[in-house]
C-alpha cells in the first residue's frame, strides 16, 4: 500500500448539529483531506451526549462544504437495511459527488444494544458481506434480485429518464478482528480500524488486510488503511495533551463494556490490561468524563499512542503511524476549542505532510 497519506478528522454524531457543521467547515478551511462522521450509539446518552443520525448530519455538512471529502465512518447494517443504505448513499452522491466515502461496520456494542449478535444468530461477517453485495447491487442501477441468509432485496432497474448521479462510492469495512479485516481486503476498498488504534495494532491490521486482498487477487496499492486515533494539540505540550487524555478515558471506559473478543487484541497491542481500565470505567460511571480523565496516567496515555501535544510532537507521532502503514489518518480531536485546534493543525502540522 503506497501513495498519498491523507489526514482527516473523525467526529461522533453526539453533539448539536450546528456545532458539528461548524467543526466540519473549520476542518475544510484548515486543509484537512476528509471529515468523517461516526454514528454515536445510545451508550453515550448516560454520559451526557445524545445519539444522532450520522447520515443525516453528513448530508447537511455536504451542503455546507465544497472541497473536503466526507465519509460515513461508520454506520451499521444492524440499524439500516442495505437497500436503505444505498438510498442514503444516493443523497450523499447528489450533494457531495465523488467526495463521498462509505464506511460500514458491525459495531459490536450497537449489536448488543439492539439485541443482535447473540449465540445462534448469523455472524457479523455474513451480515457485512451481504450488506456490501446489496448496496453495490442497488447502486449499479439495474434490476436487482437478492436472497441471502440475512437480507433480501427485489429492486427494479432504474429507468433512463430518472435523475441519478449513478456509480458506486468507495466502500470501506471497519473491523478489529481478523475475519472482518481480511474481508476488507477481499471485497472492500479498504479497512477502517477502531479508536485506540496504536502502531502495533496497525501493523496487525495491515497484515490481515493484505492477506485478504492477496487471496482475492486485489491490487494492494489501491487499498486504504484508515486509522482512528485520539488527538489534541496546543502550543504547550501538557495543555495539548488534555483533550486526548479525556477522549482516551471515554473510549477506554467503553472498552470495558466491549472487552470480549476482538477488543482484546486492540488493547493487548497497546499493552493495556483490564486492571488498568477498571478504575477509568468506574470513574466514568460515577463522575463522568472529567473524572475518568484524571484516572488516565501519563503511562496509560503513552500506551494509547495519541496524536497529542505540540505541533512538533504531533508530526513525530503521525510519522510513526505512516511508517506502520496508515494511509488515511482519522483524528478524533477533543478538548477545548476544537475549531482552534483544527486551525493549529492546519497551520503547523498539515504543511509538513503536504510538502
Amino acid at each position: 500500500m503506497t501513495g498519498a497519506f491523507n489526514i482527516g478528522v473523525l467526529q461522533l454524531s453526539m453533539e448539536p448539529v450546528r456545532e458539528t457543521v461548524a467543526m466540519a467547515k473549520a476542518c475544510e478551511q484548515a486543509g484537512f483531506d476528509t471529515f468523517w462522521m461516526a454514528e454515536a450509539y445510545p451508550w453515550w446518552r448516560k454520559h451526557g451526549f445524545e445519539a444522532r443520525s450520522s447520515t443525516a448530519i453528513l448530508a447537511v455538512i455536504a451542503h455546507e462544504t465544497r472541497r473536503i471529502q466526507l465519509g460515513w465512518g461508520i454506520i451499521s447494517p444492524y440499524t439500516r437495511h442495505p437497500v436503505e443504505i444505498a438510498m442514503e448513499a444516493r443523497v450523499m452522491q447528489d450533494l457531495a459527488g465523488a467526495r463521498f466515502l462509505l464506511g460500514l461496520g458491525a459495531s459490536k456494542i450497537f449489536m448488543k444494544e439492539i439485541g443482535q449478535g447473540e449465540a445462534g444468530k448469523v455472524g457479523a461477517a455474513t451480515v457485512m458481506r451481504e450488506s456490501i453485495e446489496v448496496i453495490r447491487g442497488v447502486l449499479e442501477g439495474g434490476i436487482f434480485e437478492y436472497q441471502g441468509k440475512v437480507f433480501q432485496a427485489s429492486v427494479p432497474g432504474l429507468r433512463a429518464e430518472a435523475h441519478s448521479i449513478g456509480g458506486i462510492p468507495p466502500i470501506y469495512v471497519a473491523g478489529t478482528g481478523p475475519v472482518l479485516q481480511k474481508m476488507a481486503g477481499a471485497i472492500g476498498d479498504g479497512l477502517l480500524t477502531a479508536s485506540i488504534t496504536t502502531p502495533a495494532f496497525l501493523r496487525y491490521s495491515r497484515k490481515n488486510l493484505e492477506e485478504g486482498a492477496r487471496k482475492a487477487g486485489k491490487d494492494l496499492s489501491r487499498l486504504i488503511l484508515g486509522c482512528v486515533i485520539v488527538g489534541s494539540i496546543g502550543r504547550d505540550s501538557a495543555k495539548g495533551k488534555e483533550g486526548a487524555r479525556e477522549q482516551a478515558a471515554m473510549y477506554l471506559a467503553n472498552k470495558v463494556e466491549n472487552i470480549k473478543g476482538s477488543a482484546d487484541v486492540l488493547l493487548a497491542s497497546a499493552g493495556l490490561t483490564l486492571a488498568e481500565l477498571k478504575p477509568i470505567a468506574a470513574a466514568m460511571e460515577k463522575g463522568g468524563r472529567k473524572a475518568a480523565a484524571r484516572e488516565v496516567s501519563d503511562e496509560i496515555l503513552r500506551k494509547v499512542c495519541p496524536i497529542a501535544g505540540t505541533p512538533e510532537e504531533c508530526i513525530e507521532q503521525m510519522e510513526t503511524y505512516r511508517a506502520a502503514g496508515c494511509t488515511h489518518m482519522m483524528l478524533e480531536i477533543w478538548g477545548e476549542d476544537r475549531a482552534a485546534q483544527a486551525k493549529l493543525f492546519g497551520e503547523a502540522v498539515l504543511p509538513h505532510f503536504k510538502a
